[in-house]
């Protein structure tokens, strides 16, 4: 594909001269994670050169120093959209249709769960993700639009049937990596510095006014003060976009009270995955780490449904049916113990089998597609899922040493 000219200058500097250049449209935290594990599969081929760009966004503060501490190659927006590349990935909408390149666009989370009603402009109502303003911004084919399982083309041919074509039904990589890494349950437990016998509670909160943050200060006290100290630990896991609207510093100065006792905030910059196979119970909303929770062993209790935003033909609707609601009347403790008693196995692997339809083989659908976009062969090896780091301890999350083993 065709340089601009100050491509063209800057090739003469580099000491690997690539075939392809790749960019990703990281516009929030959220999404630069979901590219990183994307672009996994490109790893080794000095053929291939990986670009990052930052598009303006409510909710993109924080991607500056995300992608600075990884040290990506970061190219401004305003030149981004002036220079050419062979592939572009994008795991959110804005601005991606000024891109000179072809696009391939992917969900930022467990599918399509969240509906956006009540805005002014018609477009922008509907499924989150399945939106015509969505798969074809400005009315710009795209090369690809990723699905993670085969149902979502009926919905598809529902919503916005002219992405039809381009859709792929290619996986999910964070199921993938959570099932691969599950066995490594016992090493993640010890990383977060659990003693035998302790018992791990993660409460778990999307973004927005029907999420378990925004009525934290009615859980906060349950956690605080209901929970033994020796024997339950507490790990908070917010979305990114709580921590990029309100600052990391608002949201700690709201819980002073969190690490005197000695609940852990799991920082966005760090992998929620690892925790969320370690939790023994997860306390959680309608958004996708709880779906994803119940791909480990974790009991489950929600804080709410807001049928309002639950997409209805999704996973999340289901799982807000299946799961425990959290009452206000009674006891934490003993609605714990109700929860772990309530598994129904068969329905919460049912729900958990609707996150996609591609079990364990996005690495090689996703490479797959990506190579064949930019027109090149597949490196000759087989493409790999990763396993989850290590968490960090909740010693260090807190500023204690309690619960060290």
């Amino acid at each position: 594909m065709m340089e601009s000219r100050s491509g063209a200058v800057a090739r003469q500097y580099r000491t690997v001269v690539e075939r392809r250049t790749v960019l990703a449209v990281a516009h929030t935290v959220t999404y630069a994670k979901r590219l990183i594990d994307v672009l996994s599969q490109l790893e080794g081929d000095f053929r291939v050169q990986v670009v990052f760009t930052a598009p303006p966004h409510v909710f993109g503060r924080e991607v500056p120093a995300f992608l600075a501490r990884l040290g990506c190659s970061v190219l401004p927006w305003q030149d981004a959209v002036r220079t050419e590349f062979d592939l572009a990935l994008a795991a959110g909408r804005g601005g991606v249709e000024h891109l000179r390149a072809p696009l391939i666009t992917m969900p930022h989370g467990a599918g399509y769960l969240k509906r956006v009603t009540g805005l002014r402009d018609a477009d922008t109502n509907g499924v989150a993700g399945m939106r015509r303003s969505d798969l074809l911004p400005a009315g710009r084919a795209p090369a690809a639009v990723v699905l993670p399982h085969e149902a979502e083309l009926a919905e598809l041919a529902r919503l916005c049937p002219e992405a039809l074509p381009y859709a792929e039904v290619v996986g999910d990589p964070v199921h993938d990596r959570i099932v691969a890494s599950l066995p490594l349950r016992r090493a993640y437990r010890r990383a977060l510095g659990l003693k035998p016998g302790q018992k791990l509670v993660v409460p778990v909160s999307t973004w927005g006014p029907q999420s378990t943050f925004a009525r934290f200060e009615a859980l906060l006290p349950r956690l605080m003060f209901e929970l033994p100290g020796d024997t339950h630990r507490t790990a908070l896991l917010m979305h990114p976009n709580v921590w990029s609207r309100h600052s990391a510093w608002q949201v700690r100065a709201w819980l002073p009270r969190c690490r005197q006792a000695g609940i852990a905030l799991v920082p966005p910059e760090a992998d929620w995955r690892s925790v969320l196979i370690a939790a023994d119970w997860i306390i959680g909303d309608h958004g996708s780490v709880t779906l994803y929770g119940t791909l480990t062993k974790a009991a489950l209790l929600m804080t709410g449904s807001p049928e309002g935003e639950i997409n209805p033909a999704s996973p999340a609707a289901a799982l807000a049916e299946f799961a425990p609601a959290l009452s206000a009347s009674h006891p934490l403790l003993e609605q714990l113990k109700y929860a772990a008693g309530e598994r129904r196995t068969e329905e919460r692997a049912a729900i958990a089998a609707r996150i996609t339809s591609e079990p364990g083989r996005f690495a090689g659908n996703m490479r797959r597609l990506m190579y064949r976009v930019m027109g090149l062969s597949e490196p000759a090896h087989r493409p790999v899922t990763g396993l989850l780091p290590e968490p960090p301890s909740l010693g260090a999350l807190t500023g204690t040493r309690r619960g060290a083993a």
